[in-house]
């Protein structure tokens, strides 16, 4: 894609625990050399794993200099200010205005303008309708899920644009088509839905708009109360109720719907999922309406509330400032008409006997070996081996298979190693032991213990080996141990205790140098041998050395003394 997708990863930050596999509703994450990346063309960017990555590694594209450049050139920019507002900032209405304002916003307007034209159209559908299944629009999340998921229901979703959408028809109404629109709410969607006709430019979460204002320095407690600030063109009424779970369906009720019709409110992806399973439109003998939402509780369930606050208090900010009206229209005077088309059916069919190659690679051979234990992230084997076979996936995301390997190998050194091996629990009893140690110690056992599947296993160390002691020492003080050249009866050991688990599994590697011990004896002792005739050679050397110089010496002063006396005489 030419532009960044509204949910990414950053990549050094993503650690290989695929809790964002596991919470995703439709999948839309590829797993690469163990990071997680989101897959745009099967992502609803519903923002669920945005909230639930425990390190932070999943983000929300930041649109702020959108919204800057828009004001920098000097147009008029207006806000369409998500109801759910209320539910995350303490401040009065004139307060949140001046604040905006300063930002350098032309005016404030509430986006619950257009949920109430939305109401007010969607009541009509409905009380012209005998029967069948009827999907509100308003979440771009559900729409997307369906077209892509779902498609065969697309054509149940009512063909109104979104509250967000009609607000930017009424705003470009009342004030020029050329103005700029800056949404501003929880939802993560609205991001795709800026694209749709281009009713509304940047959408910004409440997230960004946090960040912004401290970018800016500005301090909110700063900004008085001017009576003057006031939402335009005029307050919202009853459209204020749609972040929280039912509220279209209230607006709805209140603005007159025959008995017939079925209001019914969804929250959740996966309710909503459930809801349509094994659902037979023809068979449904009256209107039935959902008034389907991504995120529980609504939109002020968001995955960018911002907001550390008790979701009931939440609520209960949001529906305190609601204010109804004695009438409500019976038309609507905006309607954005919305062309929903169905989307590719977005995960691919695989035959049987690809999906069984695909689950061989990850040592699933029959029907008993597929746990189905979801630590991958899928709900059973098979759904992984899909997800291999797409490339979404890596066979190092199976916990069962990647622990059979590990311990493959870990057998594979431990039978290898030439040094003897033992772990030993805090009851002194063996978990684990090579072939090398049952060889050094169980003598004449040894083939008895051989032929045992289980090995040593289960038996008392101390009956064992006669340096238990070592073991106990090392579980009460967790500190390691070196003994070098250890002696048990006949033999010299190396041995190097060291800790586990702290307190509860010790182990030990145990090399018998005996042998060589005794070749390093032997070595030593021609080694003193050729020293010692070394040494008397050189010393034989030494006296012929000091005889030979004792007679030069002798015979140097004989001559010397026939000289004197030969000059004595002259």
């Amino acid at each position: 894609m030419d532009k960044q997708y509204p949910v990414y990863t950053l990549v050094n930050e993503c650690h290989d625990c695929y809790k964002c596999v596991r919470e995703c509703p439709v999948k839309a994450i590829r797993i690469e050399d163990g990071h997680a990346s989101v897959i745009p063309e099967k992502c609803v960017a519903c923002g669920h794993c945005v909230t639930v990555c425990p390190s932070n590694a999943k983000r929300v594209r930041c649109d702020i200099d959108k919204a800057k450049n828009l004001i920098l050139a000097q147009k008029e920019v207006y806000v369409s200010l998500a109801p759910s507002w209320r539910g995350v900032f303490d401040f009065s209405e004139s307060k949140m205005i001046g604040i905006l304002k300063k930002l350098g916003f032309k005016d404030v307007s509430e986006t619950a303008l257009g949920a109430e034209e939305v109401s007010i159209k969607t009541t009509e559908i409905l009380n012209k309708a005998d029967k069948g299944l009827y999907i509100s629009s308003a979440c771009p999340v559900i729409v997307d899920f369906i077209r892509m998921y779902h498609p065969e229901f697309t054509k149940f979703i009512t063909p109104v644009g979104s509250p967000a959408m009609t607000h930017a028809k009424i705003l470009k109404d009342k004030f020029g088509k050329n103005i700029s629109i800056v949404f501003i709410g929880p939802c993560i969607g609205k991001k795709n839905e800026v694209d749709y006709k281009g009713l509304y430019d940047v959408a910004l979460t409440f997230e960004e708009l946090k960040v912004w204002l401290e970018d800016e320095v500005i301090d909110p407690s700063k900004i008085e109360n001017n009576e003057e600030n006031k939402f335009v063109p005029y307050s919202s009424y009853e459209g204020a109720l749609y972040p929280i779970d039912g509220g279209m369906n209230e607006t709805i009720r209140k603005i007159g719907i025959k008995p017939e019709v079925q209001l019914i409110n969804i929250s959740g992806l996966q309710s909503f999922e459930k809801a349509l399973t094994e659902l037979d439109v023809e068979k449904l003998d009256k209107p039935i309406f959902v008034e389907a939402l991504s995120c529980e509780g609504g939109c002020i369930g968001g995955p960018c509330m911002s907001v550390k606050k008790a979701g009931l208090k939440m609520v209960s900010d949001v529906v305190t400032n609601v204010k109804n009206r004695e009438q409500i229209p019976q038309n609507p005077e905006y309607v954005v008409d919305y062309d929903i088309q169905q989307g590719k059916i977005v995960n691919k069919d695989y035959p049987l006997e690809e999906i069984l190659k695909a689950l061989k690679k990850i040592g699933k051979h029959t029907v008993d070996d597929e746990l189905n234990c979801g630590g991958c992230g899928y709900a059973t084997c098979r759904d992984l081996a899909k997800a291999l076979l797409s490339g979404d996936a890596e066979p190092s995301m199976c916990v069962s298979y990647m622990r059979k390997i590990a311990m493959r190998k870990a057998a594979a050194m431990l039978r290898c190693m030439p040094s003897a091996i033992v772990m030993v629990d805090n009851n002194m009893k063996i978990i684990e032991t090579n072939d090398a140690f049952m060889r050094m110690f169980t003598g004449d056992m040894y083939d008895i213990f051989k032929a045992n599947p289980e090995g040593l296993k289960g038996a008392a160390i101390d009956r064992i080996v006669d340096f238990a002691s070592i073991f106990k020492t090392i579980l009460s003080t967790g500190k390691d141990l070196h003994k070098e050249r250890y002696a048990i009866k006949d033999k010299l050991y190396d041995i190097n205790a060291f800790t586990i688990e702290e307190n509860e599994i010790v182990g030990a590697v145990i090399t018998d140098v005996t042998q060589e011990e005794t070749n390093r004896e032997m070595i030593s002792r021609k080694a003193h041998q050729v020293i010692s005739k070394n040494i008397a050679i050189v010393q034989e050397i030494a006296c012929l050395l000091g005889e030979h110089m004792v007679e030069t010496e002798t015979l140097l002063s004989s001559i010397e003394n026939d000289y004197e006396e030969k000059d004595d005489n002259k």
